[in-house]
């Protein structure tokens, strides 16, 4: 079975794709089963796979998407493992078309000295990519739910401390429910307990 996908990214993310020499176009299909062609003047990558050796090609122009989206190579293939998710969101849906309010979430996204990043990649184990318009997060699909649902709500004004909270509530909650699992208890028994502690 032979696949086709075509992934349009930013011009100036093809050098990334291609890397110096062609030493990552390289290590991505040799990493991925696949085969790339690159068109640098547009910002086109096409994905072939006559058949997928290795990975599910579907991956691969996730790959590619990541990287367009401001990752490096090496953090974009973690995509190829099993239940990891990326997810872009549009930062133009909260800020409308004005360039100022664009920048400013933006700023918000990143926080200080990109503390506001660094504290959402730590609670939620996902890896974020300000990027243009855009928050490009790779992560275990649960995880990425969380990341997201904290970068819309700092996209939409709520303030850093009761974002950061929540995301810290959640890890804890996780961290009990993997702790309760790994006891034996039942998922049932599981919910009972995570009540008891929260009141």
């Amino acid at each position: 079975m032979s696949f086709e996908q075509v992934v349009r990214i930013p011009v100036e993310r093809v050098g990334a794709v291609i890397g110096r020499e062609g030493a990552t176009k390289r290590y991505l299909e040799e990493e991925m089963g696949v085969k790339l062609v690159v068109d640098s003047k547009e910002g086109v990558v096409t994905v072939r796979a006559e058949k997928a050796l290795k990975t599910d090609p579907f991956s691969a122009t996730r790959v590619i998407e990541a990287i367009g989206r401001g990752f490096s190579p090496q953090r974009a293939s973690r995509l190829l493992d099993d239940g990891t998710a990326l997810e872009v969101i549009d930062l133009r849906t909260y800020s409308g078309r004005s360039s100022n309010s664009l920048e400013r979430i933006r700023g918000r996204v990143i926080g200080l000295k990109g503390k506001s990043r660094r504290v959402i990649e730590e609670l939620t184990s996902c890896q974020l990519s300000v990027y243009g318009r855009t928050v490009a997060i790779i992560g275990e699909a649960g995880e990425v739910q969380l990341a997201s649902d904290a970068v819309r709500s700092l996209a939409t004004g709520s303030q850093h401390k009761n974002v950061y909270n929540t995301l810290q509530k959640a890890r804890t909650k996780r961290k009990m429910e993997r702790m309760f699992l790994w006891e034996g208890t039942s998922p049932e028994t599981v919910e009972e307990k995570l009540k008891k502690l929260e009141h």
